[in-house]
């Protein structure tokens, strides 16, 4: 859904990779490379290294064994509840995978779409298992996870313990000559006369250094390994891009269809409250002079006169309704000519630039009109601004629209405004509204919409 991004934004929402930590926003008087070590996100990333091995020997054990036990069975009966069955142990390994995740890794990562079964009974749940392209999914997470969990609890294993043992060397050396009858660690050994022993103040300093180039380096290297295990869990246990776009697509609809259901009543409530009372009230007036005509023609025509009165107010009043709905002005003229009058209409000045060699869809240039239009209305009413601008253009497949003003500022969309709720007719076509709007000003309103043809 389209929202507030700040200064940058993106259209579609993607998981961080790199995670985050409470920790991490709070001011450090140490670097981050020297602290990295001992923060609680590398121990949490080192213990989700430390557990895929094992989870993954499980994982590839089952998933093989089911997998092949049912696909040699399938000449059989057995054989489908078989692979129904490994199938949906991959997906219950997949529900503890994402949870692992999400404790360990701060990767939040939706259940994939669930099964729609045709009907009832255990065969229509064997059959949707089986179709699920999300159960074959998790299969192949479990097959992939071992190979990749072997290297990367190695490495780290590796990097993790050797770097904490040289940096801590210096305490502990003198364990070999008290307790393992030689001067120290022995990088070679040969005869008597040819042997090397980490025994001296400066070979002792020489290997807590590397130690620590060790040490301040594996943190790192665990960001790096578990970025791939971030990459396995969203893209092989989370929903599927279609199925996310389904839902997308669903949500938008509703949006739609609440739009269009408010804007019917809008135009109901202002038909009946507005023009409909006064062509009821005009022809009570008429009939009353009818009824006057002959015993009193000059009331009648003083009646007359001001049912003419009425009939001009009612007759602007349905124009205003019909601009509206869609106004004559953008249909004719394009968004130049109708920002212009929306920009003319306005209680602050606008000064109104549009930079398009074509026009988009009429369905576009609808939404980008009512946009602005809003925009300035909220500009009136509550910015306090001394003016205002307003541009248009296009950039590449996007229609791109700005409305500044130098006032209060204090614009936000998460407030449960009328900017939310533009935001939210905007996502409906695929759109986006950013808003940057400090206190005290200025505020930058920064919507998008995709350029379609007419």
């Amino acid at each position: 859904m389209a929202t507030d991004y700040g200064q940058g934004y993106t259209h579609m929402d993607r998981p961080d990779f790199r995670g985050t930590d409470v920790e991490e926003r709070r001011p450090h008087r140490l670097p981050v490379g020297l602290r990295a070590p001992v923060e609680a996100r590398t121990w949490r990333e080192f213990g989700y290294t430390m557990l895929s091995l094992p989870i993954g020997i499980t994982s590839f054990v089952f998933a093989v064994t089911m997998l092949s036990l049912g696909v040699g069975l399938l000449i059989t009966f057995i054989g489908i509840p078989v692979l129904a069955a490994g199938l949906a142990g991959c997906r219950g390994i997949g529900a503890l995978e994402r949870t692992r995740a999400r404790g360990l890794l701060g990767l939040d990562v939706a259940a994939p779409e669930p099964l729609r079964p045709k009907g009832g009974g255990p065969m229509a749940y064997m059959g949707a298992v089986l179709k699920s392209g999300a159960s074959w999914r998790h299969v192949l997470y479990s097959l992939l996870m071992l190979p990749w969990s072997v290297f990367s609890f190695t490495v780290a294993i590796v990097f993790w313990a050797y770097g904490w043992l040289m940096l801590t060397y210096p305490l502990w050396f003198w364990l070999f000559p008290m307790y393992g009858g030689q001067d120290g660690i022995q990088l070679y050994g040969g005869d008597d006369g040819h042997r090397i022993y980490l025994d001296n103040p400066f070979e002792i300093g020489i290997t807590a250094a590397t130690g620590l180039l060790v040490t301040l380096a594996t943190p790192w290297i665990l960001r790096a390994l578990t970025t791939v295990d971030r990459v396995l869990v969203y893209g092989l246990l989370g929903p599927s891009r279609l199925a996310t776009r389904v839902v997308e697509l669903e949500s938008d609809r509703g949006v739609v269809v609440d739009t269009a259901a408010a804007d019917l009543r809008r135009i109901e409530r202002d038909l009946h409250d507005g023009a409909q009372a006064r062509l009821v009230a005009l022809a009570m007036d008429l009939g009353l002079a009818k009824e006057k005509l002959a015993e009193d023609p000059e009331a009648a025509a003083r009646m007359v006169d001001e049912a003419h009165g009425e009939v001009k107010v009612a007759l602007q009043e349905l124009r205003d309704l019909a601009r509206g709905i869609h106004p004559a002005v953008l249909t004719d003229r394009g968004l130049d000519a109708a920002l212009s009058a929306l920009a003319a209409r306005c209680t602050v000045p606008v000064q109104v630039e549009v930079d398009l060699t074509s026009r988009p869809a009429a369905a576009i240039e609808g939404i980008a009109y009512f946009t602005v239009s809003e925009l300035l209305q909220n500009i009136s009413k509550h910015s306090g601004a001394r003016n205002a601008g307003v541009d248009v253009w296009r950039a590449e497949n996007r229609l791109m629209l700005q409305v500044t003003d130098n006032g209060t500022g204090g614009a936000d969309v998460s407030a449960g405004s009328g900017l939310a709720g533009l935001a939210e007719r905007l996502d409906a076509v695929d759109g986006i509204l950013v808003v940057d709007s400090p206190q005290g000003g200025p505020t930058t309103v920064t919507a998008e919409l995709p350029w379609r043809q007419p």
